[in-house]
């Protein structure tokens, strides 16, 4: 398999990252109607392990990835990560669309928690939720 993407579900357009991200992409995102976002991937052979699956690295970052974007739109600006938590239900595997779906479960002053479910053909892939600080304004 080509490292060669297919065009991209319905609704879904490039999604722009840091470098790292970047990197490990090429990712996707769609905005609903009601303002909520979808993120997505397409399985390539460098998103995989020897076993053809899709790494838990892989899943670990776009899992931090989605979340952040949750909590991004809530905190009203960036945070940083101080915990993820995940659980992995399913594999994913080469030549597969994932998909991602975020929602923040509380937010205070500085601290913001979110949930999140990974998904691809129609099984869930990963479970998971994270705690993000709000990050000191850059000058």
């Amino acid at each position: 398999m080509s490292d060669e993407i297919p065009p991209p579900p319905e609704g879904f357009v490039p999604s722009p990252r840091g470098p790292y991200t970047t990197h490990n992409g090429p990712m996707f995102h769609k905005i609903n109607a009601d303002g909520s976002f979808e993120h997505a991937f397409y399985v390539l052979p460098r998103h995989c392990n020897a076993m053809g699956i899709v790494h838990g690295g892989m899943l670990a970052t776009f899992l931090d990835g989605l979340l952040a974007r949750a909590v991004h739109g809530a905190a009203g600006g960036f945070s940083v990560t101080l915990h993820l938590s995940m659980d992995f239900l399913a594999a994913a595997r080469k030549g597969q669309w994932v998909f991602g779906e975020a929602e923040v479960t509380r937010s205070a002053k500085e601290i913001t928690f979110a949930q999140a479910r990974i998904h691809s053909d129609g099984r869930d892939v990963l479970r998971g939720s994270g705690v993000f600080k709000r990050a000191a304004q850059q000058t």
